[in-house]
């Protein structure tokens, strides 16, 4: 008979976290292990935000916050919306560092709730992801249950900025890095994102070093795979995204409140695409991201457009991207909007080469995806593309926070068609090698099983 495993997520599905649960769950059975995601939810059947729509095909047990969301004060809505680890202005998601302890006993009696409708009790292993008050309420109701933790990364630039001395507003930081620290204490194993966090963090989160595993993320290889578009198709690609089917969005707030029109789409027609796939926050660095490629395109041999895809709706920090392209200038930046991952191989497939400027990411899925359709990668030399990215081989390396060398960057992976795609070959045997989804699932298992053994 198969194990059990239980796998947590206090947040609706919107990040890189939700992919590898989902991933996971879905890789899980074959090594052994049948798994059920207890996660939250946000929205109608059908949008991605909602878990039954994100994680179709699994056991999935979802906790609903689309009341909470509209609610006056939404960590006061039953059930309470979840924190996070980004302080945003106007988000019904509040910093995790802001919250009382009242509210805080209010989290975790919910997920002691939702968890025990999870059939937490009956699982062999309760896989945490991310460090929440879901962990607390494992501890306090599942004791009998091991626990394996899984770090992200957001919640560890968290706590670095509480340790540097916690912003305006974070009045409960100092408990929340204590909490989080007895988490990470407490968990039989700890899943980290790269050989780098190995080494950070137990001294860090005060753990033993034996305890602190590396699980990289990785991809499904039936849905990425090398499928280039190029020529008309390519085109239709971006004109239906773009001009037919706009998502993307202003300060507004609102999808589709970016629009492009039939002549616009001229770039694209014999042009060099470039993609950058995430989240509209400070960390990925976009706004230095334009200005390099408004600087670049003068070195330019041929039109190289820079898609923008991604962007939670009503979700960014800093200057909104749109303003960045206002200010420079630069009409060949387009923003596509938010989009479901299962249109991700379709958008990676119509680009050249991927572009991803964050200083402070502890893995980077989506440089793995794109490496296994074929893309070079251009990235920080920082963290997680660090250890993904073989500069020279299998895309290019720039120092963090350096916009020459980003300009540098471009220019070469535009004009270098030659190089471009000897890089770009090399990728798709790194990354199937290294990341597909069914070998890293049969390593997950491998720690299960020795967690089971050990109690």
């Amino acid at each position: 008979m198969a194990r059990r495993a239980l796998l947590a997520l206090i947040f609706f599905p919107r990040g890189g976290s939700a992919q590898v649960a989902r991933y996971l769950a879905g890789a899980l059975p074959a090594a052994g292990w049948e798994a059920t995601i207890a996660c939250g939810s946000l929205g109608p059947v059908g949008e991605e935000s909602n878990a039954a729509t994100f994680y179709a095909g699994l056991d999935v047990r979802p906790l609903d916050y689309t009341v909470a969301g509209q609610a006056p004060d939404p960590l006061r809505a039953d059930p309470p919306f979840q924190p996070s680890y980004e302080d945003r202005e106007g988000a019904p998601d509040r910093i995790f560092a802001s919250v009382d302890d009242r509210d805080y006993e209010r989290l975790v009696e919910t997920w002691i709730d939702h968890l025990g409708r999870a059939d937490a009790a009956k699982a062999d292993v309760l896989h945490l992801h991310h460090l929440t008050p879901v962990n607390e309420a494992a501890e306090r109701a599942f004791p009998a249950v091991p626990r394996v933790g899984h770090l992200h990364g957001t919640e560890l630039l968290m706590l670095r900025e509480i340790d540097e001395g916690p912003p305006k507003g974070w009045d409960h930081a100092g408990a929340w890095a204590e909490r989080m620290r007895r988490w990470a204490r407490g968990c039989e194993r700890l899943f980290v994102l790269s050989p780098d966090a190995v080494r950070r963090v137990p001294a860090l989160l005060g753990v033993d070093p034996g305890r602190v595993v590396w699980a990289p993320n990785g991809f499904d290889p039936e849905g990425f795979q090398r499928r280039p578009v190029s020529g008309p198709a390519r085109v239709e690609h971006w004109r239906r995204w773009l001009v037919e089917e706009p998502r993307g969005w202003d300060s507004s707030g609102k999808p589709g409140t970016v629009t492009y029109s039939e002549d616009q789409l001229e770039p694209f027609a014999e042009g060099r695409v470039l993609l950058y796939v995430g989240r509209y926050t400070e960390v990925k660095r976009i706004p230095l991201l334009i200005r390099a490629h408004a600087r670049a395109r003068a070195s330019f041999d041929r039109s190289a457009p820079l898609v923008l895809l991604g962007g939670f709706p009503g979700e960014w920090e800093g200057p909104h991207p749109l303003d960045v392209v206002k200010e420079t200038g630069d009409d060949h930046v387009f923003l596509a909007g938010w989009r479901g991952h299962a249109d991700l191989p379709d958008g990676l497939n119509a680009a050249d080469l991927l572009v991803l400027p964050s200083v402070r990411e502890q893995f980077g899925q989506v440089l793995v995806e794109a490496m296994a359709c074929g893309l070079p990668v251009i990235a920080a030399n920082a963290h997680g593309p660090a250890e993904i990215v073989d500069d020279g081989e299998t895309g290019w390396l720039v120092r963090a926070d350096d916009e020459e060398a980003m300009v540098k960057a471009l220019v070469e992976g535009v004009n270098g068609d030659a190089e471009r795609r000897r890089r770009g070959d090399a990728a798709i045997v790194a990354s199937r090698g290294r990341y597909s989804w069914p070998a890293l699932a049969r390593e997950v298992a491998a720690t299960y099983d020795e967690v089971v053994a050990a109690q």
